[in-house]
């Protein structure tokens, strides 16, 4: 009997490479100078109860729209070479992108305890990753 030819020449599995506490700073930083920037200009065209409510949903809308986008990353996830994904390493939905803002929100809450759960867990994940199902890696 003729056993089957098995290629070994790509590898079956490849191990996602999470992104460090650092990484994640940077990007986080990197977002808001530039959502900060926007939110800056724009109160000098709106009415300032109507300029809260517009940053609310300009901020949700840009994390929400960029990381369940093509490229799965923020700009300042882009420009550091990160992305976020599912927990099989595929595309998050607008859902998952939408679970994640408010989390952020949820982390900083709670004295950004949600935030620094990245540094002793295996995935690096933070408490709005864990609720959302999603990873942070380096694409």
């Amino acid at each position: 009997m003729m056993e089957p030819n098995y290629s070994t020449d790509h590898p079956i599995f490849t191990q996602a490479r999470y992104a460090s506490f650092w990484e994640r700073f940077g990007a986080a930083f990197l977002d808001g100078l530039m959502l900060g920037i926007l939110q800056f200009i724009m109160r000098f065209f709106v009415e300032e109860n109507v300029n809260t409510v517009l940053n609310f949903l300009v901020g949700w809308l840009y994390y929400a729209v960029m990381e369940s986008g093509p490229n799965q990353a923020t700009l300042g996830k882009k420009a550091l070479g990160l992305k976020v994904t599912n927990m099989n390493g595929g595309p998050i939905t607008f859902g998952q992108a939408t679970g994640r803002y408010f989390g952020k929100i949820l982390s900083a809450i709670i004295l950004l305890i949600g935030y620094l759960m990245m540094l002793w867990d295996n995935k690096k994940q933070t408490l709005h990753d864990k609720l959302a199902g999603t990873l942070v890696v380096k694409a």
